[in-house]
């Protein structure tokens, strides 16, 4: 951006926001450079703090009428680089609209601000006997708005949803200013389903300013079973077999051991440190039922070849056996200087083969990994150890987890589960579809910002792009922007 555009925009942005809510030096502006995948980072030519909505459709209209380019954050908790900024652009950083605006007890939802923490949604409804069910690792942290950006799912997606089956209503402001509401309270309404096409956009199509999410009634029980495996294969086909018997695990977790030591390590949760693998089954509902799910899912897992089936013996047990699955990341980070987090889907089916092979290409590329991922629904995150001070090494992990993400297209599955593409995955989106497909994901782009200004770049590659990298040869590692620092 040049100096008198940058002159410009502050002037007339400084109308709507106080100064101390436009951040222009280098010291207020490193904070914004990166997101949770902090090995790309970029520095934006100015991060805009709104606290109002009638702030963020004057940041809009401004930034429409002079062609800058807006990236909307969240809390930043993103791992794919969905909310890395562009260098001649505007970060809209939503974390000031952080109220909930209104819980319904009878209809049992909650209308809230984008900035608020999954977490604090759960919180707030807790008195009422509620919750709102999606509950990624990094709910404490993460903003609902940034969830229904990246489509968020959690521990408990396998049986009450990803967010997008946990929202009714959303409001967006277009890069134009427009007000849109999108979704209703009743069961269905009619025209096109763009709530659906809304969640999961990466911030490519719209700014959300409201959203409105479904609230579930606590379970009257919850039990947990945590199962050891002397193989990853036997735990992977454990998680087929659970499924296939007809019940639906509240959540249904798997860890591998390089993960289930990190884990004990950092937190001495009882885990086993010997077993090659561990599943978490959580059942809940009506304690006949749960005692019930409770004797077939033991039968399942020994049927399969569990070494060792545990129950939770109380509330405070169960709580610490999630406690150390949702503690895996920051755990792996004890492990080595840096960690490539990745987050692809697969049939549940396949995934004893599939962990096998990431084990070879593991071996092939030298790096190690720890797997930890939602078994319930096949979403894998394989945490790639390494070192960035070592030459080549960031470069190396990003070829392993290219080969990952193309091993999952391979099986029948998906190069995203949760995480979004943002920029780390768009490569791989040119062997996840075909042209044809690529040139509609276009033609929805050009529908809501046709001059491309939201959040350009991600999620979607230009054709040129894919043309570049060949049909199914995908040059892994080669960064989707080369004028983004790598670290």
């Amino acid at each position: 951006m040049s100096a008198r555009t940058s002159k410009l925009l502050l002037k007339r942005l400084s109308k709507y926001l106080d100064k101390s809510r436009l951040l222009t030096s280098d010291e207020a502006l490193a904070p914004y450079e990166c997101d949770g995948l902090s090995a790309y980072r970029q520095r934006p030519a100015l991060v805009a703090l709104p606290d109002t909505t009638g702030q963020i459709q004057a940041i809009l209209r401004i930034c429409y009428e002079m062609d800058v380019p807006v990236v909307t954050r969240g809390a930043g908790t993103s791992l794919s680089g969905g909310a890395l900024p562009h260098k001649d652009g505007v970060v809209l950083g939503l974390a000031g609209l952080n109220k909930i605006l209104d819980i319904d007890i009878q209809n049992r939802t909650a209308r809230v601000q984008p900035g608020v923490r999954n977490l604090a949604i759960t919180e707030a409804a807790a008195p009422y006997g509620l919750y709102y069910a999606p509950d990624p690792s990094s709910q404490i942290a993460c903003s609902i708005g940034g969830n229904v950006a990246e489509n968020a799912g959690g521990i408990h997606c396998l049986k009450y949803g990803l967010t997008v089956h946990n929202i009714l209503n959303i409001k967006i402001l277009t890069i134009e200013g427009e007000v849109l509401s999108i979704g209703t309270q009743a069961l269905d309404s009619p025209g096109f389903e763009l709530l659906a096409l809304l969640t999961g956009s990466e911030g490519m199509l719209g700014v959300i300013t409201e959203i409105t999410v479904k609230l579930l009634p606590k379970p009257d029980v919850a039990r947990v079973l945590m199962a050891s495996f002397d193989d990853v294969e036997k735990a992977g086909n454990a998680v087929t077999g659970i499924i296939g018997s007809g019940i639906i695990p509240g959540a249904l977790e798997m860890m591998d051991n390089l993960a289930i030591r990190a884990v004990e390590d950092f937190m001495h949760i009882g885990y086993p440190a010997d077993a090659d693998a561990i599943l978490l089954c959580e059942l809940d509902g009506m304690e006949s039922e749960v005692n019930d799910q409770i004797e077939a899912v033991q039968q399942v897992l020994n049927e399969s070849g569990a070494s060792e089936v545990r129950l939770a013996r109380d509330e405070q047990e169960r709580t610490m056996f999630w406690a150390g699955r949702k503690s895996a990341f920051p755990a792996a980070g004890r492990l080595a200087p840096d960690y490539y987090c990745m987050d692809g889907t697969i049939p549940r089916k396949h995934l004893g083969q599939v962990l096998k092979r990431i084990g070879r290409l593991s071996e092939e590329y030298g790096l190690p990994v720890a797997n930890v991922f939602h078994a319930g629904d096949g979403n894998l995150h394989p945490l790639i150890l390494y070192d960035a001070n070592q030459e080549g090494q960031l470069h190396l992990a990003e070829q392993l987890g290219a080969r990952i993400l193309e091993l999952s297209v391979e099986v029948g599955g998906t190069i995203t589960g949760e995480h979004g593409v943002g920029i780390e995955k768009i490569d791989q989106m040119c062997v996840q579809f075909q042209t044809a497909e690529l040139a509609q994901f276009h033609a929805v782009k050009d529908a809501f910002d046709s001059k491309r200004l939201l959040n350009p770049g991600k999620a979607v590659p230009e054709l040129h792009r894919c043309a570049e990298l060949g049909a199914m040869h995908v040059h892994h590692g080669q960064l989707p922007h080369p004028e983004i620092e790598r670290f």
